[in-house]
Formats: structure tokens, sequence, C-alpha cells
């Protein structure tokens, strides 16, 4: 399991932009699948990842980003933080 202020931001984030208590949401539960989360949706939670870290992500990204888990990885990673 991550645990960390970041992912935690992360989480945040999601559960707003997909109107979920954080309760509701694991990382491994999937946004469209589980949480009825579109593409819409998606790009909504992309823009706010990018405005709260200040990192850029190609929208190509958003195939890894099915879950929290998968977010949290692309957004370490394009902000290079220490896994």
């Amino acid at each position: 399991m991550i645990t960390d202020e970041n992912f935690a931001k992360i989480k945040e984030i999601v559960c707003e932009i997909l109107e979920l208590e954080e309760e509701e949401v694991t990382t491994e539960g999937l946004f469209n699948e589980e949480y009825g989360a579109d593409s819409l949706r998606a790009i909504e939670i992309l823009g706010a990842l990018e405005r709260e870290f200040g990192v850029v992500i190609d929208q190509a990204e958003l195939v890894r980003m099915t879950n929290l888990r998968g977010v949290y990885a692309v957004v370490a990673e394009i902000a290079g933080w220490a896994k």
C-alpha cells in the first residue's frame, strides 16, 4: 500500500472529481468500471493533477491512469518522486 501525502492528495482530487467519499475508493478500484468515470472525468482528473503538482501529463498516459495506483505511478514518474 502506498502511503504518503502525495498519494493522499491524489486520492482527494480523484474523489472530489468523481464525487465519491474517500472510503469508497480503493487503490486498485477501476475508475470507469467501478466508479462510473467517463473520459471527461479522466481529463478533469488529469488537469487537476497538473495544477496541483506543477507537472504536464500527456493524455496518452490516461490508459495507465485507470485506478489510484496507476495515477500515482504516472504522477510520481513525471514529478520525479522517489519510489
